[in-house]
């Protein structure tokens, strides 16, 4: 499947900020309480459900659900296994029926081309793709997929030069279907790998997502139906005999749907039902990389980050509320489903959901979306749910909910529902008609996205933006931890105050997001005082955030926390139910390196490069650990130079061969290299700070501040880049460090570089 794999946890930090502004009064913090512990119950056979729930059980079967993984027969696969073959940028494919099994005859790891057993069926529509049998008890997802719609193959990554050498190659790790696709394509499943083997024993109850995928083991269930009778009120309880209901209340469903409608990075091996989502997964924030400034989807997220920043979710709606649960299928055709609360009466469908913000009137109107019924402008998903295409032909709609704006989309740079649909008519006259229809428009998202784009893009008044939004009562809670994990751009007493205010916040997502930001803006004394009340946090989430954190800090500081090795223990039990990943081997390496335990480094990064060895972090690390622990630093060269004959477009190895030249006193020869990288990635800020200094070094000043200029223009808020072109500016130009200063001082008042100058 097309899921990008995220680094493990988010907590991996390669080079670590070591600069601390200043040192103050700590900010007080403390810790919510612990959270109870729920027994599971045992897994049944589903064919019971039925019996009491015929309307459930019908409506799913034939669901995306019911089929969305299934045994690869005749019946089940949709594609022409019949002898086409198909020739991509790179690669031949050969579809074949043989011996009563279905094969695909394409290239393997090695490249050269072989029968693979189609084992399984993924998904039903508008796309369905195959899984392969591989050693190991290893199932791939293969490239190829089968259109529905067009009836014909394609690639999903059509003109990408995908051959057995790159990373999306059905062969490699990030298209292994036990670690990146199972989990959510069938009930009950478990990846049950074998680190010592380096294989899999994965099992699952039953291919597709069944009942108890949602509503979690059902033998208390069953124990609970068999005893439950109008003359037992004691057995009228909420679980019904289950760890978790998903029914109790819509944020427990919300996340129930979450652990797969996510963007999210698995902490186990699976997931426990009556654990909160962050207990078991870590879902992304609303990054520059994955969502458009305003929180529009940009990159394959799913929903839920969508949707927890919206006011249906802030008004308690739940998926089930548009969705029947059982068939996927919306609860009413077209705008139906919406007017079941958008409507002349303004009540909500349940009582649960708060009607405040509804207004009693028409909404599939004319008067209300300006387009003529039955126009493609006249249905709601089409102005407030946008979609965009995944996986080459998967439409998916965007669930924030947001009011189109042309004239802010213009201004800030995201997409708009009014730009996409009439593409024919000019910009600045749409925004006419628009502002017409619409003439007191303000931001429905009180100014989140304007302030937001004003701190990343570091416009005077950036600090104060960022501030404002912290400030808002009514902020959803992913949005904060967003707003959050810019503050480091902006360090200020103030912005520690704030980051040690969210430490104590509600939503776990913005515990996180605080801890991942503090290193940049406190001292090891203050980073180890505030963080020390988390290692008893009730999320394993926000303790596996904390325990990285304090990983990093100095042995003397680290000792005298009675809960470290509590932490620590946890943090490398994690990895080390995910070794199938190189991420958790490097991970660990890290926390060897980190802890004292340098014999075991070595053997953390052979096992992570076994895994992957395109896994760059770890050739990288590697390198630096032959150089600086061996004292081989020709060898920890050879790693380098090896690595980037097989990879030479991988800006981080150029980048790493460089900072080794330089250790080694070879600044004239890590110039090559570190312009190199700069090439390769020209919008990575630190590959451009690390090259301007060594032309400033290599008696280039000239060429150094004029990268640095250049770099600065198209960044903004890089406070690095800023203050290093204040350096080297020097006596040559006074009036321009000023302005250099003056427009820092505009960004961020409270700045220590000029705060009280």
């Amino acid at each position: 499947m097309n899921r990008h794999w995220i680094w493990l946890l988010a907590l991996l930090v390669i080079a670590a900020m070591s600069t601390t502004w200043w040192a103050t009064q700590l900010p007080s913090a403390s810790t919510p309480g612990p959270a109870a512990n729920i027994a599971a119950p045992h897994w049944v056979e589903e064919t019971q459900c039925q019996g009491c729930h015929t309307t459930a059980f019908a409506d799913w079967q034939g669901s995306h659900h019911q089929l969305a993984m299934q045994p690869a027969t005749e019946q089940t696969v949709l594609g022409d296994f019949s002898g086409q073959q198909i020739d991509t940028d790179t690669e031949s494919h050969l579809f074949l029926g043989q011996d009563d099994a279905l094969v695909i005859r394409t290239p393997g790891a090695d490249g050269q081309s072989a029968d693979f057993k189609v084992a399984y069926t993924f998904g039903l529509e508008p796309l369905q793709q195959y899984l392969l049998e591989m050693p190991g008890g290893r199932v791939q997802a293969h490239g190829m997929a089968w259109d529905t719609q067009q009836q014909a193959w394609f690639h999903l990554y059509q003109d990408q030069t995908v051959d057995h050498h790159s990373p999306l190659h059905w062969t490699g790790a990030v298209q292994n279907a036990n670690f990146m696709c199972i989990e959510c394509h069938a009930t009950d499943f478990q990846r049950n790998y074998d680190a010592a083997t380096d294989s899999f024993a994965s099992r699952w109850q039953a291919p597709g997502v069944g009942c108890q995928s949602c509503h979690g083991p059902a033998s208390g269930h069953l124990t609970w139906a068999e005893n439950h009778s109008a003359s037992k009120p004691e057995q009228h309880n909420n679980s019904k005999g289950f760890s978790a209901n998903p029914s109790i209340a819509p944020t427990a469903e919300v996340e129930v749907c979450a652990r797969c409608h996510s963007r999210r990075a698995p902490l186990d091996d699976g997931y426990q039902h009556s654990n909160a989502l962050m207990d078991d997964f870590l879902p992304s924030i609303l990054s520059a990389d994955l969502y458009e400034v305003d929180g529009k989807i940009k990159d394959e997220v799913f929903e839920y980050g969508s949707f927890k920043q919206s006011k249906m979710h802030a008004a308690g709606v739940a998926c089930s509320d548009c969705h029947n649960p059982h068939s996927g299928e919306l609860r009413a055709l077209g705008n139906g489903v919406c007017t079941q609360c958008h409507n002349g009466n303004a009540q909500p469908i349940r009582a649960a959901i708060d009607g405040s913000g509804l207004q009693a009137k028409d909404y599939d109107s004319p008067a209300h979306h300006h387009h003529p019924n039955g126009s493609a402008g006249a249905q709601c998903i089409n102005c407030h749910m946008p979609g965009k295409l995944y996986m080459t032909n998967d439409l998916r709609h965007d669930h924030s909910f947001t009011s189109p704006n042309p004239a802010q989309a213009l201004e800030l740079g995201h997409s708009d529902a009014c730009l996409g649909c009439h593409q024919q008519v000019e910009p600045a006259e749409l925004v006419a008609q628009y502002l017409a229809q619409y003439p007191d428009a303000e931001p429905r998202d009180g100014g989140y996205a304007q302030d937001l784009s004003a701190a990343r893009d570091g416009e005077p008044g950036a600090a104060a933006a960022l501030n404002r939004q912290l400030a808002r009562e009514d902020q959803p809670a992913i949005r904060v931890a967003t707003l959050i994990s810019e503050l480091p751009r902006y360090p200020s007493l103030a912005a520690l105050q704030q980051l040690a205010n969210a430490l104590q916040h509600a939503d776990p997502s913005v515990r996180v997001a605080a801890a991942n930001s503090l290193p940049a803006l406190a001292s090891e004394t203050q980073l180890a005082e505030l963080l020390a009340p988390l290692a008893s946090d009730p999320v394993r989430a926000v303790r596996l955030a904390v325990a990285w954190q304090l990983a990093q800090l100095s042995a003397q500081t680290k000792s005298g926390l009675t809960t470290w090795p509590t932490l620590q223990a946890e943090y490398e039990q994690v990895q080390n139910k995910l070794l199938e990943r190189a991420d958790a081997h490097f991970n660990l390496a890290m926390l060897y390196q980190l802890s004292g335990r340098e014999d075991r480094v070595e053997a953390a990064l052979r096992e992570a490069l076994e895994r992957d060895s395109a896994f760059f972090p770890a050739v990288i690390m590697q390198a630096q650990w032959q150089e600086q622990y061996f004292r081989l630093p020709q060898v920890g060269l050879g790693i380098l130079h090896k690595a980037l004959k097989a990879h030479p477009g991988e800006a981080s190895l150029q980048h790493a061969l460089g900072m080794t030249l330089v250790r080694q006193g070879k600044l004239a020869e890590a110039l090559p290299a570190f312009t190199q990288a700069h090439q390769l990635a020209p919008n990575n800020p630190d590959y451009a700070y690390v090259l301007a200094i060594a032309l400033h070094d290599s008696g280039e000043p000239g060429q150094a501040r004029e990268l640095l200029r250049q770099q600065l223009a198209a960044d903004p808020a890089n406070r690095q880049l800023r203050l290093a072109l204040v350096s080297y500016l020097g006596g040559q130009d006074a009036q321009e460090a000023r302005m250099l200063m003056e427009q820092l001082r505009e960004q961020n008042p409270d700045d220590p570089a000029v705060a009280g100058r």
